[in-house]
């Protein structure tokens, strides 16, 4: 029986699993979770998969398991895949920048999605302080992931890890909530490269655009 994964095709944490997946040869069943009309929060899915209410989720039997980087780690100890990294000095590295991500990156990408997109689609006023505040953290993270990028095409190493997927996850939803990465071309490029070099994450994209997109449009809303 294939493992169920739960979520919306719009997330870019969905899309941090899924691309994994697709590179690791992983067979997942996708189970739609329709975060706009709020069915990651019914009590059935928070007291079964998730008690936060978000996604994704992975099932695997009797196996119940969120938050996108464990299911990915969980996913590669099956298959013993290269995208935790090759040596032991590669798998604390891409740990570390998996750790980094989340602290240091994510969470300020995610703040200013909530405020420019999810709050607009809401009917509700941004909070301007907050949006510059996060506007600043992301700023100071991508000078340091632009200096260490130079002259590198992945994260760590000379392959694409965990580090590259996780730390890439924001460019789904950059130019809807128009985070500042143009200012920083190491950090474009390296992304670009990853657009060219491995279908899986342009298909992704594609799939979390056009979900955004018709949501978008479904409620007559232009970003």
């Amino acid at each position: 029986m294939a493992m169920k994964i739960y979520g919306d095709a719009g997330s870019g944490s969905l899309r941090r699993v899924s691309t994994a997946a697709k590179i690791m040869g992983i067979e997942l069943e996708r189970v739609n979770v329709d975060l706009f009309k709020g069915e990651s929060q019914t009590d059935e899915f928070k007291s079964r998969l998730n008690p936060h209410g978000l996604t994704p989720v992975l099932e695997d039997g009797d196996t119940i398991l969120w938050e996108a980087s464990a299911i990915n780690l969980y996913l590669a100890e099956k298959v013993n895949s290269p995208l935790v990294g090759v040596t032991r000095e590669e798998r604390f590295q891409v740990l570390q920048w998996m750790f980094w991500s989340g602290e240091q990156w994510r969470t300020f990408t995610t703040t200013i999605f909530d405020e420019r997109v999810a709050k607009t689609v809401m009917g509700l006023p941004k909070e301007e302080s907050l949006v510059a505040f996060a506007e600043g953290k992301i700023r100071a993270a991508a000078k340091v992931l632009d200096r260490h990028l130079e002259g590198r095409k992945f994260m760590v190493g000379n392959a694409l890890t965990f580090a590259d997927i996780d730390i890439a996850a924001p460019f789904s939803q950059a130019g809807r909530a128009k985070f500042p990465f143009k200012e920083f071309p190491n950090l474009v490029a390296w992304h670009d490269n990853l657009l060219r070099s491995f279908p899986a994450w342009a298909e992704t994209k594609a799939e979390v655009d056009d979900r955004m997109e018709s949501f978008l449009a479904s409620v007559g809303m232009k970003l």
